[in-house]
């Protein structure tokens, strides 16, 4: 994987460090504003509805086994097979990681881009 220094990573552990500190990115004091800590303080507090309920490993290998591995990265450089290898290898990781954004109802703003 390529790293933001246009190295290359030269084993899983720092393959996985470089996935993670691209996907969950540090909050930046200078972006706090009144309506960040409304948000934050919501996002605290646990959402209970009738539907609120956990990924399971089998919806999660469901939803990467159905991408189309011929299509070209997205901007982290993270393939289709790449990400199914990863799930392979350590499905209950990327089961936790997924809930915890779930949970916390808070996603990287890198995930919202179109």
């Amino acid at each position: 994987m390529q790293k933001t220094n246009g190295l290359h990573t030269e084993d899983l552990q720092e393959t996985i460090q470089c996935t993670l500190e691209y996907l969950i990115s540090k909050d930046e004091e200078a972006e706090e504003t009144d309506q960040h800590k409304r948000v934050r303080a919501l996002i605290e507090e646990p959402m209970e509805t009738e539907d609120d309920r956990d990924f399971t490993t089998e919806e999660i290998r469901q939803t990467i086994t159905s991408i189309d591995h011929k299509n070209a990265p997205g901007e982290d450089g993270i393939t289709s097979r790449i990400l199914m290898w990863t799930f392979e290898s350590f499905p209950r990781l990327v089961t936790l990681f997924y809930n915890g954004r779930l949970s916390k109802g808070c996603f990287p703003k890198r995930w919202k881009r179109t």
